[in-house]
């Protein structure tokens, strides 16, 4: 007996989940459910991308957020100014329940001033999407908004000229989950100088938000056996913006 064929959209969610890492995937009845079989299938709970916001509110906050955009493209406060072709703000949703913060922008997104465009970047989308999200849906930043020289660390002199734009942007768009991606994003946003190990898989706060800490795209290029622990990081974002 032939299987009926998947749904398309289940489809593709077993193909993202598959591109990081996830082969097998085990589903398990809901107790309710079990008890009660003929009982109705409970209202799917609402994605990050629905927030309850007076059309006013949102472009109150979009304006803001491109008007601080505008400053930063001209903002000469520190060294990586005279090597920039592009300052890289931040984009998505201005009210995204969900934010994602990285270090600092590479060559690609250097060229074309949006932060997650290359390679680590699509494999960004991929996990968003993974999690019943489209990109558009969330917001994307980096702690600096002009790239390193050679894709180096961020100097502290750097973070701290930088830090103001990404607070206010976290003021503006007010997600209910931040999720720092990478070491040096983790431990500046932190303030610590612990290692990522540690710090993933956990609750904590940044400026008063839950966030959730987890490797960098980047650094599931390079080695992908951490594609199955950033998922579970990031399946513990998604049930807690479903108010699991």
């Amino acid at each position: 007996m032939s299987r009926p064929p998947l749904e398309p959209a289940l489809k593709d969610l077993l193909g993202y989940l598959s591109d990081i890492g996830y082969g097998d995937l085990y589903l398990r009845q809901p107790a309710e459910a079990a008890a009660s079989p003929s009982a109705p299938p409970p209202d799917r709970p609402p994605s990050a991308a629905r927030v309850e916001i007076a059309p006013e509110e949102l472009a109150a906050r979009a304006a803001e957020l491109a008007s601080i955009s505008a400053r930063v493209a001209e903002c000469t406060r520190c060294r990586l100014c005279e090597g920039r072709t592009r300052t890289v703000f931040g984009t998505g949703n201005p009210a995204a329940e969900l934010m994602f913060i990285g270090e600092a922008p590479g060559a690609e997104e250097d060229r074309q001033g949006l932060p997650f465009v290359g390679r680590a970047g699509e494999l960004l989308t991929k996990i968003i999407e993974a999690m019943e999200l489209r990109r558009e849906d969330v917001y994307i930043a980096n702690i600096l908004k002009c790239r390193p020289p050679g894709n180096r660390d961020p100097q502290p002199d750097e973070v701290a000229f930088c830090r103001g734009y990404l607070e206010r942007q976290i003021e503006l768009v007010r997600p209910k989950v931040i999720v720092a991606l990478g070491r040096i994003a983790a431990q500046t946003l932190l303030g610590n100088e612990d290692p990522l190990g540690r710090m993933r898989g956990r609750w904590t706060k940044i400026r008063g938000v839950p966030a959730m800490v987890t490797y960098h795209p980047a650094a599931l290029l390079r080695n992908p056996a951490l594609k199955r622990p950033t998922w579970e990081d990031m399946q513990l974002v998604r049930d807690r913006l479903r108010g699991a």
